[in-house]
């Protein structure tokens, strides 16, 4: 088979795409009045992969949860361990919503314990509260909107959630069906995800213009605006913390998770996933970068297409680790901030609202600082304080989004490990 990842010329992709982010800010910055020119290529390689997200995780978990079925043995529908299709598509689903349950979690910890040993918002003037044109639906309507009145609509619009949860339900259907009226489904939707990932192909061969565009866009409209620095300036502590705690979550919890759990070497899954990891930190979308997260797993990583198809979808919905994290600082710097003091109590509501919302966040750039508004609610802060910290927001997007798809490519990693897989297994440390 053709490999994926491919390129018409011999650099590999990730080397591509690393220059093309030093390309595109040089070029933002230096011709900033110029940008016009090049963002277009930015704004049709996003319009190119948002084209085919919905379609490819429909396909995907579909294929992934009704394909349990051929990996059994026999027409009684039971494995070697006698174990039903059912029983296999429950365990992943333990395995998968446990790990991103305490990596979540664990996120939230690192970011929560260090926010209140510096409290960056100490002795900050915020200022006036700035009315917010941002809508943010309850929590329990976002929980009841799960379960889609109209499966086509939610394909329209995108609506993540409502996609997962009829795909899961589509194909936990398909494992009871009559093998005959079954395996023509099955066949038909693993030959629809096949049809996504060679589209995929095609259009991340064009991610190095793409980037480009984006990231000079990005850097010319920050630079024209004339206020970046002085809010670097003055949010410096804070941007440190959520930078700090960010690199603590990706590269010691999730390392020692890849070691121990995973039993192979971190930096080897670390290169594998290098070039999906730089196109999640330019492009800000998790779900824009699930197509090429997914190549990656596959082809660098050598997971199985069982378990990337039933993992990552799932995850660049709901695993948002580094987002949780940010909430969680930003809900306390807030408070820092405007000299309001919360209790223990109040903190745990605000480690408890952040998961939630962080299921809840559009894999999209900046999604986190709408979501952040339901904490802000919960704690009796004032929704509109997120003009406080939206001037650096787009920053910290890219290395909050980064880690929430470092998270779900270790997720995918560490359960196919758990499955019997054995990646990376000749390359211990």
């Amino acid at each position: 088979m053709t490999r994926i990842l491919r390129s018409p010329i011999s650099i590999p992709l990730h080397w591509q795409i690393l220059a093309a982010l030093i390309l595109g800010g040089l070029y933002g910055f230096l011709l900033p009045h110029e940008a016009h020119y090049v963002t277009w290529a930015g704004d049709l390689f996003l319009r190119a992969l948002r084209m085919i997200v919905a379609p490819l995780i429909l396909c995907s978990i579909i294929s992934g949860v009704a394909g349990l079925k051929n990996n059994l043995t026999g027409d009684s529908g039971a494995n070697q361990s006698g174990q039903s299709g059912g029983a296999t598509l429950g365990r992943l689903g333990l395995k998968t919503l446990s790990y991103y349950a305490i990596t979540s979690l664990l996120a939230i910890t690192v970011g929560l314990i260090l926010v209140n040993l510096v409290r960056p918002g100490d002795g900050m003037e915020p200022p006036a509260v700035q009315e917010a044109s941002i809508e943010v639906k309850p929590l329990n309507q976002t929980l009841l909107e799960i379960i889609p009145r109209n499966v086509f609509q939610a394909l329209m619009q995108d609506d993540m959630l409502s996609i997962i949860f009829f795909a899961f339900l589509a194909g936990a259907v398909m494992l009871r069906m009559e093998k005959e009226k079954g395996e023509v489904l099955i066949n038909f939707f693993q030959s629809a995800f096949d049809l996504m990932m060679r589209m995929t192909d095609w259009i991340v061969r064009f991610a190095p213009l793409g980037i480009l565009g984006i990231v000079a866009g990005v850097v010319s409209e920050k630079y024209l605006e004339g206020n970046l620095l002085e809010s670097v300036k003055s949010l410096g502590a804070y941007m440190a913390v959520v930078l700090i705690a960010l690199f603590i979550h990706a590269f010691v919890t999730l390392f020692a998770i890849l070691r121990f759990y995973g039993g192979f070497n971190p930096l080897k899954h670390l290169k594998a996933m290098s070039s999906a990891l730089l196109m999640a930190f330019s492009t800000s979308s998790s779900s824009a970068t699930l197509p090429l997260t997914m190549e990656c797993c596959e082809k660098q990583a050598g997971i199985s297409n069982r378990t990337t198809s039933f993992v990552l979808p799932l995850g660049a919905t709901v695993n948002m680790d580094g987002t949780a994290l940010y909430e969680c600082v930003a809900t306390l710097f807030i408070a820092q901030a405007w000299g309001i003091e919360l209790t223990v109590t109040q903190q745990l509501i605000v480690v408890f609202t952040a998961l939630l919302a962080s299921v809840g966040a559009a894999g999209i750039p900046m999604a986190g600082l709408v979501t952040i508004t339901i904490i802000l609610s919960a704690v009796g802060l004032p929704a509109e304080a997120v003009g406080l910290i939206i001037t650096v927001d787009r920053i910290l997007d890219m290395f909050r989004t980064a880690v929430n798809v470092w998270s779900d490519s270790c997720g995918a990693a560490v359960i196919a490990q758990s499955e019997g897989e054995g990646i990376y297994k000749s390359d211990p440390i």
